[in-house]
């Protein structure tokens, strides 16, 4: 697909989804929308892809939904004012795609947040399994601003990454949090400056990639399935992940390579 408002980027085993659309600070439009799901599509289906990289262009991450000149919100494939039901199809079918994709991925998704991620642009970023931002990083949940409740899955995200009461407080203030704050409540994994940021964001995009894809997998489906589950239905889903990578040659190749003392070579198998 010829991209109008996303970059998809692929190099050794990492590819770079950029929000393109500088000029209007990344916000979301319906064909920025719907070029991210068949971008984040893209990604899933390619084997040699092993992390995502999701970032914004200029100086932005993404403002959130674009705000039409009639003072409307745009949504994914709709526009808020179309009526409930158009609306409520729009949200789910749309936007809410974009989330839902990012955080359901079986692979690792690193937000690199160079700037102001407000609204969905916010959702976006929490919906990634790790954050990496510079002191121009700004996070802010926008909605009640505008007379709206979060409508992309923020209130799912934000109790399970920064804390219900923080979460709360943003929420409800509208506040914005950044910089060293947001990486004392956990929103931000690391903080580093401007200049660094791409090269400390591909670094540990890179780290991750060299470990086994399968065993990458199944760990990050424990992970999140881990938060619906008891411990002893943990286990047992454990011990099944463990026989699925104990047989694979990546596992044989993982012992052989720490048994010679050199890096494994994983290929995906």
């Amino acid at each position: 697909m010829d991209f109008q408002t996303v970059i998809l980027k692929k190099e050794e085993h990492i590819a770079t989804i950029i929000m393109n659309q500088p000029d209007r600070l990344n916000a979301v439009n319906t064909r920025l929308g719907e070029e991210l799901i068949t971008a984040i599509d893209d990604v899933a289906r390619d084997d040699e892809m092993r992390v995502l990289i999701l970032t914004g262009a200029g100086r932005a991450f993404c403002a959130g939904g674009e705000v039409t000149e009639g003072g409307e919100i745009q949504l994914v494939s709709g526009v808020a004012g179309e009526g409930w039901r158009q609306t409520v199809r729009a949200v789910r079918h749309g936007i809410q795609l974009v989330v839902q994709k990012l955080q359901s991925l079986d692979k690792p998704t690193i937000a690199m947040v160079n700037g102001p991620a407000v609204g969905a642009g916010f959702d976006f970023a929490l919906a990634c399994d790790l954050r990496i931002g510079s002191e121009n990083a700004q996070f802010r949940v926008g909605y009640t601003r505008v007379g709206l409740p979060p409508g992309c899955g923020g209130t799912w995200l934000m109790p399970r990454v920064m804390g219900l009461a923080k979460a709360a407080e943003f929420l409800f203030t509208g506040d914005s949090v950044k910089g060293e704050e947001a990486e004392k409540i956990g929103l931000l994994n690391r903080l580093v400056p401007t200049q660094e940021l791409e090269r400390e964001t591909k670094a540990l995009a890179s780290k991750i990639a060299r470990n086994a894809p399968i065993a990458l997998r199944l760990s990050k489906l424990q992970l999140y399935k881990g938060l619906q589950m008891d411990l002893g239905t943990a286990l047992e889903v454990a011990a099944a992940c463990e026989s699925i990578a104990g047989s694979s040659e990546d596992h044989k190749e993982g012992v052989k390579a720490f048994l010679e003392k050199r890096e494994a070579t994983f290929v995906g198998r």
